[in-house]
């Protein structure tokens, strides 16, 4: 049988220290992580488990009350990712931790258990175990030894190299918060350093996919950033334009770890999730001043080239076919035959070649409210912070705007989408050679596209990643979808998806 890795030593010259390094080993955690932590009486088991648990809470002021299991036997804690803190030294059988609810904790979050020696034969496989050890010439020190399976063993590795990065950085002392992560491999922090704070990515390069088309994965096609050479490159590149992206303090390409500037917590929804107008305003005015900018095809980063690449007719159509592979076989029960797919692409072959012959950009892709941070005390474009841009592509001037007027997670009304798409003409038509006609031909085509892309990546996320609550977007996208369509230009398509039900079969969770 195949060994695994072999175990992480750490020493700590205090318990103080040993309670910091928990906030990088709570970075590591996930759902189904079981923590055993052994050791003797007063070695630091519950006070390692506590700031654990304080870590994985945010709790930087330490009001959390983390009280000691030993009575209980088990305390729960309703987190970003729950906990279930056991205590077994009082334990009578071994089973008896199949009845205080293990099995239960593991399924909808992680678990730390003390004095796990007192259920042998009751543990999961694959659980982490975590030895504290007092060295016998330093009553204050502590040496650990983490053995863990290979995925946690991975997890905790790339922790400690992002404290190894804010170490080389100035931030040795600074305090990891859980942002969030995305659908990729990326994932975000917030570090805090007295009173400062900034934001930590992690991105790691992202592995090739499977083949789909002609032998590449659907990233090569899609154009979707690999590492954070283009997150930096696009970054400075808004930045030297006058756009409000966020500084960027110290990045490594190598490793896929940069921090960045915070801009800070306000968006452009107000308390209830709702459009707030004028934000929206200041949004599509944001990319009206973006259009009217040169924008450089190549971007030198400390001697790494970044070739911004077009949104070309293989990238446009592998983002529909997002429709045809995941949400058409969701709604019909069976893929779509060879020539009904030939006459979808078809179709939207047809429709690329009206985007391609238009204006041209710097697309960010992703402009909608997630990615919108903003500042009420700046003036113009500088209240609209930019966020996220690794995926930009040169392509055209209605793809942002289709992304922002029909906003994929908000209801943004009628109304106020027709406003939004006057003011962007309104700014854009002081250039003489704006071309509004084409501009509205060219949004119709893009937001049928990007609400045909979205409504097969929902489906995805609830099939390939277990996320039903996208799902609930759908019936959004699809009013999104029949406005698009009315479109003259767009009658082909349009009966297309009349046909296969596209428009109105309900998509229940599985």
């Amino acid at each position: 049988m195949a060994s695994g890795p072999p175990p992480v030593k750490l020493s700590f010259p205090s318990q103080q220290a040993l309670v910091r390094f928990a906030d990088d080993f709570a970075m590591a955690l996930k759902l189904g992580d079981c923590v055993l932590l052994a050791g003797d009486l007063g070695a630091g088991k519950t006070t390692f488990a506590r700031a654990a648990i304080r870590a994985v809470a945010g709790d930087r002021a330490e009001r959390l009350e983390v009280p000691s299991p030993t009575f209980t036997l088990v305390q729960n804690y309703d987190l970003r990712l729950a906990i279930a803190h056991f205590d077994l030294y009082r334990i009578a059988d071994p089973a008896e931790i199949d009845e205080l609810g293990l099995p239960e904790a593991l399924e909808t979050g992680a678990a730390f258990i003390e004095w796990p020696e007192r259920a042998e034969g009751h543990l999961p496989g694959g659980a982490i175990r975590f030895e504290i050890a007092e060295p016998p010439d330093d009553p204050d020190a502590r040496d650990v030894e983490i053995t863990a399976p290979p995925d946690f063993a991975q997890r905790l590795q790339r922790s400690l190299a992002l404290r190894a990065f804010l170490e080389s950085h100035g931030w040795e002392t600074a305090f990891r918060e859980y942002l969030l992560g995305d659908a990729s491999t990326r994932a975000y922090e917030t570090v805090h350093r007295d009173g400062e704070r900034a934001i930590l990515m992690n991105a790691p390069k992202r592995p090739d996919g499977p083949p789909v088309r002609d032998g590449k994965p659907y990233s090569q096609i899609a154009h979707l950033a690999e590492d954070v050479l283009p997150f930096v490159a696009i970054g400075r590149t808004l930045k030297d334009k006058g756009f409000r992206a966020p500084e960027i303090f110290a990045f490594d390409l190598d490793r896929g770890i940069v921090l960045l500037e915070h801009l800070g917590g306000d968006g452009i929804l107000d308390e209830n999730r709702v459009p707030i107008a004028d934000r929206y305003a200041a949004s599509v005015e944001c990319l009206a001043a973006m259009h009217a900018v040169s924008w450089p095809r190549e971007i030198d980063v400390d001697g790494a080239r970044h070739v911004v690449p077009d949104f070309d007719l293989g990238a446009f159509l592998i983002e529909t076919e997002l429709l045809s592979d995941w949400y058409v076989p969701r709604i019909r029960g069976e893929k779509l035959l060879d020539d009904e797919i030939a006459e979808f692409r078809a179709l939207w072959t047809d429709l690329f070649a009206i985007v391609d012959a238009g204006e041209k950009t710097l697309l960010l892709r992703d402009f909608h409210s997630p990615n919108i941070i903003w500042d009420g005390a700046a003036k113009g474009v500088a209240r609209v912070g930019l966020i996220d841009f690794q995926d930009a592509m040169i392509g055209s001037t209605a793809y942002d705007v289709a992304s922002i007027v029909q906003d994929a997670r908000v209801d943004v009304p009628p109304a106020l989408r027709h406003r939004l798409l006057d003011r962007y003409c309104e700014v854009r038509a002081r250039a003489p050679d704006f071309d509004e006609e084409a501009f509205r031909l060219a949004f119709a085509v893009l937001s049928a596209q990007r609400a045909t892309k979205i409504l097969g990546i929902f489906v995805r996320l609830d099939e390939r990643d277990g996320k039903p609550a996208y799902l609930g977007h759908i019936p959004r996208l699809r009013a999104y979808l029949k406005s698009s369509l009315a479109h003259p230009a767009l009658a082909g398509l349009a009966k297309w998806y009349e046909k296969h039900g596209i428009l109105d079969a309900e998509v229940e969770p599985r």
